[in-house]
């Protein structure tokens, strides 16, 4: 990795703020852009416009989602800006590049049978109870899998029905949390959880077998297993937009499902609006005589 590299992801997390899985997913886009110019003798000090449209052209020929491909754009235009301002580059390669539109894809999302099917899945673990917990919470609440595994004990509010999250850019929200999500995790809390710590403390919810907070890999090999047992493919960003989804398809207010969700500007929430549009559409399509 280049010095340039190191130093800007540094200031991702120490002067912007920003979550440290975002500054990972940047470091990783840019490690690979990196190893792209320097396969084309270029350096992070004389890429140009061309490489990096050439660049999201083999992203796209490699199968990349239209969201990975708009993070890299993102981590590339926040690069090339902080080499601006660290004088490392009088030019920005950047400048005017945008996100790509008309190949939008819409987030995958399952219906809320197969939700179910999911969360009465079975799974050889010892740490049933505590997957459980966290599925139902993810799907009650539709937290990010960064604070899912990150919940501390003293911001849960059960008995009010609320959990306090801190999503990205250390932003705190009160997301409502259902019955289901509530038993489930005062089951873990009274077993697994207690038998893991022994007489250890923690302050996270959500324990490996050494008591230390779940990583966000290991919670996704996880998923994957229930999801496989429930017959489906499932992602921890599958049962947020299920979470947000079915909420909308019920007639949830827009307005309501952004501020649950996090998300600061109300256009990314837009897109579940789009999603249950093709839902009603592919069911007219499935069941009317003459569609």
């Amino acid at each position: 990795m280049s010095d340039i590299l190191k130093r800007f992801l540094i200031y991702l997390s120490a002067e912007r703020g920003l979550a440290n899985n975002t500054v990972d997913a940047y470091g990783t886009d840019l490690k690979l852009f990196f190893v792209f110019i320097t396969a084309n003798k270029k350096t992070m000090m004389d890429f140009n416009r061309q490489d990096i449209i050439d660049y999201i052209y083999t992203l796209r020929q490699r199968g990349y989602s239209y969201r990975s491909i708009c993070r890299f754009i993102a981590s590339v235009r926040s690069l090339c800006k902080y080499m601006l301002i660290e004088k490392e580059r009088a030019d920005d390669p950047a400048e005017n590049i945008h996100r790509p539109k008309g190949w939008q894809h819409l987030p995958k999302t399952l219906s809320v049978e197969s939700v179910i099917e999911v969360l009465k899945a079975t799974v050889e673990s010892r740490y049933v109870l505590r997957d459980i917990a966290m599925l139902e919470l993810m799907y009650s609440s539709g937290l990010r899998v960064s604070e899912l595994v990150l919940v501390e004990v003293a911001n849960l509010q059960l008995e009010a029905g609320f959990i306090k999250v801190k999503g990205k850019g250390s932003r705190e929200r009160l997301v409502p949390v259902n019955n289901r999500a509530r038993q489930r995790i005062e089951a873990y809390r009274k077993g697994v959880r207690q038998l893991t710590l022994k007489k250890r403390t923690s302050p996270y919810l959500f324990l490996s077998n050494r008591g230390l907070p779940l990583t966000r890999q290991r919670f996704w090999q996880t998923i994957k297993a229930y999801g496989k047992a429930a017959g489906v493919e499932l992602s921890p960003h599958t049962l947020r937009h299920c979470f947000a989804t079915h909420l909308v398809e019920g007639g949830a207010d827009l307005r309501s499902v952004q501020r649950m969700l996090g998300h600061s500007d109300i256009t990314t929430t837009q897109i579940y609006t789009k999603v249950s549009t093709e839902l009603i559409r592919k069911e007219y399509n499935e069941c009317h005589p003459r569609a």
